[in-house]
């Protein structure tokens, strides 16, 4: 009997790709990659988070396409500052 291979991991996401954290179940980019974890950044920005590489899909450009445009949307439905 001889031991075969298991199927070998997958490459570690590239910064810039998007991703999906399944934990917090949101989209982001990939920022960096600090120690155990992989940093995302919210596809329209703000405040990055670090995500456990072991709860990281890649997600389809319809669906990146598709956050982007509801995230339009949100920000259009908001009232805008007077000034």
């Amino acid at each position: 009997m001889t031991d075969a291979p298991g199927p070998a991991p997958a490459p570690a996401p590239a910064i810039g790709e998007t991703v999906r954290d399944t934990h917090r179940n949101r989209l982001g980019i990939i920022t960096d990659h600090l120690g155990p974890y992989i940093q995302l950044r919210p596809l329209v920005g703000g405040r990055e988070w670090d995500a456990n590489p072991d709860h990281i899909e890649p997600v389809s450009p319809p669906e990146v396409l598709s956050a982007r445009l509801a995230e339009v949307n949100s920000r259009s439905r908001r009232p805008r500052p007077s000034g």
